[in-house]
Formats: C-alpha cells, structure tokens, sequence
C-alpha cells in the first residue's frame, strides 16, 4: 500500500465560488457522476432510507461532493483546493448541504467488522481515475463539530493508483483499516478525476468493531465456523486471499477420512491445526492469556502477518453426494377421487435418509395441480397428502427430494388415475397471480374460498384486474363489490 500524500496545515479562511466551480467544470464537459457503494456512502445511506432528511442528496447520491481536486492540500504547491471546511461532505453544493449536518447521533452507522476492507465505487458516469485515496478521522476528534481538514488524519491510510484510464464499477479497493482506529470514525473517499478538475468526495460513516491486531503483529483475517457435518471423502479448504485475489500459497486444505473426522468440531480443529503446521505467517486458532493462539473444537479465528498480504479467508467445504441415500414411493395408489374437480392424493415416501421431499401432481398437459412439500425422518415410511383441482384422467406424480445437508438429490416419478367427476378445476390462474392478464373471460381461483370466478364481460371486465392489498373491493368472493366484476362458476 503506498501512500504518497504530502502534509500540511488546515484548511483557514479559503472560499471559492460556486459559480466560477460550475463555469470551470462545464466548460471540460463534466459529467462524471459517482459514490461509494461498498461501504455505503452517507448520500447513498439517505437514498436506502437509512438516513433521513437528506435534502438532494437522497435522490443524487452520485452527485454529493463534486468540487475541486486537491484535498487535503493544494495541486503542485498551488493554495489550498478541495471542499470548504465544513462542506466537505456537500462539496460545498448547496442542494446537498443537509449532509453537512454532523453530530454523534445524526447518521447510521455502519459497522466495520474486519480491518480487511475493500472499497468500491458505483460510477454512474465514468472518467478516467488518475487515483483514489481514503482518509479516515483522527483519534479523539469531535463529532459533534462540523468536518474540517483537521478532523482528518492529512495522510490517506489507502492509496489506489488509477492510471487516468475510466474506472469499472465494483472493482475493488482493499485496504485495512488502521489497527488503532476503533468506533465512531468518518472515512472520507475520494476519486479524483483525469480530465477535468473535479473529485468526488464520499464520507462513511462507521463503527469500527473489528479486533485490533494482536501482540506480535497478528492481525485478524477471518474465522472457521464449523456448521455442517462432513462425510469421508469430503474436503474443506482456508482460502486465502491477498490484494491480488486468492493466494494457492497460503490458502490450506484438509480432507476427511472418517465419521469422526467428520464431525464439525472435528474438522474445525483439524484444518486449523493443518494451517498452523504448514503455515509461519498464519495462525489459526483461540489466543489464550499469553497471547498463544492454539486450535480448538469449535469456532477458530484466523491471524496473518502483514508481511504475508492475506487480507481475509474464506472456508469452502468439497462435499460429495451421499451415494447410499435412497427416497422412493412406498406404493402409490393406482387410483386417486375426485369430487366436482376436488380430492387428495396420498403419496406414500420412503427415505433412508433425513430429507426434504416435494411431492407435485401434473396433469396431462404437465400443468401442475397440487403439491406438497414436508420434512421427512431418516428411515421412514412418511405419507404426503396433496390437494389437487383437476380434472379426471391420468396425473403423474413427482418426488423431488432433498437431504438435510443439500449435498444429495433424490428423485421419482410415478402415475395415478384421477376419477371421478370434474368441476371447479377449469381456471387460468389462482386468484392475484397474473392480475394484469385479467379480462373478459377469464377464470381464477380463489384461496380463500377453493371457489372458481369467471370475469364478466366487456364493460365490467375493467373491474377484475382492480385490485391491491388496501383495495380490495373487487376481489372475487370476498370484496364488498366482487359480483359487480365476476361471476362464481
């Protein structure tokens, strides 16, 4: 990471003209346009509804702070550019000047929960980035006053070079938050642009919860939570990741052998015990009153050096397909009821294995009529009752099932002989699905009564598609006015 912003004093007693600003940057044809996505900007933050009372500044998040280069300092040695104190979060842009408000309770907080940090930018009109620089609030600075140049650290801990070529959106910045910063801060980010004299600069509001670095130079990279339960043949991976992506030299691998190995305390000791034996610039584990960081049987966090480049790990599990499970129908009856288009069909289910299994009808256009979806046990002979509305003829009965871990798939197919008489089955849609669909003619079925309603015709018909959770005077059966639309079949 290089930082290579000069020093200097604060800001004192420079305004400059709005005016001359627009003047300045029209003629360049200015129309770069961004803000800070990730982490949000406090401008972004005011359109997600997160912070309120924003002024302009909720509808143009990609407009707040645009004034000239040159924070904290002035260009090559010339006086002192860049946002007014006061106005750096506006720009000094009078229609964003609300988010200029500053106290220790005005803005949401978003919180910072590793060092490791990478920052992108949303460009909603892109030019090219000669660098994007990232300051963060001095310790033990107000924030009940106004932001000013002396709120700020006057080196940026984060220094992206751009090249002066256009920025892509979502690239990202990592960067690492300074070991002795915590809570309440303001990070200030800044794109400066190529052609034209114009940055942009977005303030971050944060509460920096992230662990500090620990004795030795151990900084916080991540965690091994153990959650599922693995199988021989399984794997579980550390992956690594630097600045450059994901780094093959310290990324670390584990597989499973046994049951017991398999067990989520199990493997969580295991491969932070692997990582500590291959690794001398990472350690996994629990720090210990010594500041020792050993492996145990839960949850490991994970430690690098600087020197190493990894910024975070992620924990990627390699789970193989469970080939003993088995789920089947326990004898499916070749003939199932109906009543007026109505029944049920009793689908039996075997599994050996703790699962997830839907169980859905189809008639012979493979429209789907019924279905039901039910956790069953390991070795159990589990009966799915699925209502259907069709109409008599032959149905096929499908079976999806899935194990608990979603490592396996199960399916089956079989078919069933609906008799009996239909009815009320004849229906486009199930009543508000498709509402704009709705016209003369068309039949949907209501929930709420298993009823079907068939809209009127031409000029009533306006009325079906009339619908919304606070008006429901047309909605058919139930709304006070429902029969002025449609007719019950």
């Amino acid at each position: 990471m290089k930082n290579t912003i000069s020093t200097g004093g604060a800001f004192t007693g420079c305004t400059f003209s709005l005016t001359l600003l627009a003047t300045l940057l029209a003629s360049q044809n200015a129309v770069a346009h961004g803000y800070l996505n990730e982490p949000p900007s406090r401008a972004f933050q005011c359109q997600k509804g997160l912070n309120k009372d924003c002024g302009g500044a909720q509808y143009e998040p990609q407009s707040v702070g645009e004034t000239f280069k040159g924070f904290p300092n002035g260009v090559g040695g010339a006086p002192l550019q860049g946002p007014v104190d006061g106005k750096i979060a506006s720009g000094g842009i009078a229609m964003f000047s609300a988010v200029d408000a500053q106290s220790a309770t005005r803005w949401h907080l978003t919180e910072i929960k590793d060092r490791s940090l990478d920052f992108d930018w949303k460009y909603t009109a892109a030019h090219p980035a000669t660098k994007h620089e990232y300051f963060i609030t001095k310790n033990g600075w107000n924030p009940n006053e106004p932001l000013k140049r002396a709120s700020f650290d006057t080196t940026p801990f984060c220094f992206v070079d751009g090249g002066n070529v256009l920025p892509v959106s979502g690239d990202k910045h990592a960067c690492v938050i300074p070991e002795d910063k915590t809570g309440h801060h303001v990070i200030l980010g800044l794109w400066t642009v190529g052609d034209t004299d114009a940055a942009f600069h977005n303030v971050v509001d944060v509460n920096i919860l992230a662990e500090a670095a620990l004795p030795g130079g151990w900084n916080s990279v991540g965690a091994i939570t153990p959650a599922a339960t693995l199988l021989p043949g399984d794997k579980v991976k550390a992956r690594a990741f630097t600045a450059s992506g994901e780094s093959a030299q310290y990324s670390v691998e584990i597989s499973i052998k046994n049951a017991e190995e398999g067990k989520p305390e199990s493997w969580s000791f295991a491969l932070a015990e692997q990582i500590n034996k291959t690794q001398t610039l990472v350690r996994a584990g629990i720090r210990d009153e010594h500041d020792n960081i050993e492996p145990v049987k839960g949850v490991n966090k994970l430690y690098a050096q600087k020197e190493s480049g990894v910024t975070r790990y992620e924990v990627a599990l390699q789970m193989q397909e469970d080939t003993d499970a088995r789920m089947e129908f326990g004898g499916l009856a070749p003939e199932h009821e109906l009543v007026k288009g109505v029944g049920k069909v009793a689908v039996p289910v075997f599994s050996n294995r703790a699962m997830t299994v839907e169980a859905t009808i189809f008639d012979a256009n493979n429209k789907p009529v019924g279905s039901n979806r039910q956790a069953v046990a390991a070795q159990s002979n589990t009966v799915l009752n699925v209502d259907v509305r069709s109409a008599p003829g032959t149905h096929g009965v499908k079976l999806v099932g899935t194990t608990e871990d979603g490592r396996t798939t199960r399916q089956a197919f079989e078919q069933t002989e609906l008799t009996g008489e239909g009815g009320a089955q004849e229906y486009d849609f199930e009543f508000p699905n498709n509402l704009g669909e709705y016209t003369a003619g068309t039949k949907v079925l209501q929930p709420k009564d298993g009823l079907v309603y068939e809209c009127k015709p031409f000029p009533f018909s306006g009325y079906c598609k009339q619908y919304s959770q606070t008006a429901t005077g047309f909605e058919p059966g139930v709304g006070s006015d429902w029969a002025m639309a449609w007719d019950q079949k």
